[in-house]
């Protein structure tokens, strides 16, 4: 007879998708790294007990508040954001500060990803990734729960 208690069984890709939550988390005051790597570790399902690396078993998240992520030092006026646009001599170079003002999704989305594993996961895992720049989102359907970190 095999004890139930102690054996392992493998969730199927309906049963981890039934289990799907949807978090919602302010950014409001909160520090650039240390909020990314929260945002990382809920959207990699890491916060489970039944976390496994090979499978899409993480959460989605909604951020609201992104223009008002703060960075700490002097990273406020040293960071740039650069990226190429593949034409010759096509590299631009944003300030964090221009930035900010601009696209306040694109910080927090550049640091969650560059906190994820470089895999082809990751693009499943990115898209469970919302980000919204003022207080209010239009994610109702989700019934997203709050969460304080």
């Amino acid at each position: 007879m095999i004890n139930k208690k102690n054996t392992t069984r493998l969730l199927t890709k309906e049963e981890v998708r039934s289990a799907r939550k949807w978090f919602l988390l302010d950014a409001s005051g909160k520090t650039l790294g240390r909020f990314a790597a929260e945002v990382a570790k809920v959207l990699r399902g890491k916060h489970k007990t039944d976390f496994t690396p090979h499978v899409d078993s993480g959460d989605g998240v909604i951020i609201i508040n992104a223009e008002k992520i703060v960075v700490t030092g002097a990273k406020e006026a040293q960071k740039i954001y650069r990226y190429h646009t593949g034409a010759m001599s096509g590299m631009r170079e944003v300030p964090y500060r221009v930035m900010l003002s601009r696209k306040p999704d694109y910080i927090i989305r550049h640091a969650v990803k560059g906190m994820m594993p470089k895999t082809r996961l990751t693009e499943a895992q990115m898209k469970k990734l919302r980000i919204f720049a003022g207080s209010s989102h239009d994610m109702k359907a989700q019934a997203p729960i709050p969460v304080n970190i």
